[in-house]
């Protein structure tokens, strides 16, 4: 089943794996032990991420390591960016509108 990144970031659980492993790769048990949910509900998550594409699995020796690979969040950036009109139109209105409400109340 291949998952796209706005799948990835939902779960807060793995938002925070994808923290821990942005700037340093992690073993599995690493990873593991920054929670309080079982391993295998860890394991569920970063496989969720590798199938979103946003965490490489690499073997070395016995060890498996998460890598991030956080080029994929450009989609969600992307995303984000189409709507900065909007908010940018709405922050400035309710800023005019605070400006005026200001004129009406006194100073003491």
């Amino acid at each position: 089943m291949r998952r796209d990144v706005f799948q990835a970031i939902a779960d807060p659980t793995r938002r925070e794996i994808l923290h821990l492993v942005a700037y340093q790769s992690l073993n599995m048990e690493a990873v593991a032990n920054n929670f309080a949910v079982s391993r295998t509900a860890i394991y569920k998550h970063v496989k969720i991420l590798t199938q979103c594409g946003l965490v490489t699995i690499k073997n070395q020796g016995r060890e498996r390591y998460c890598e991030a690979q956080l080029k994929k969040l450009s989609e969600v950036a992307d995303w984000v960016e189409s709507y900065r009109p909007f908010w940018n139109a709405k922050l400035d209105s309710l800023e005019n509108y605070l400006h005026q409400l200001n004129k009406y109340i006194p100073n003491d």
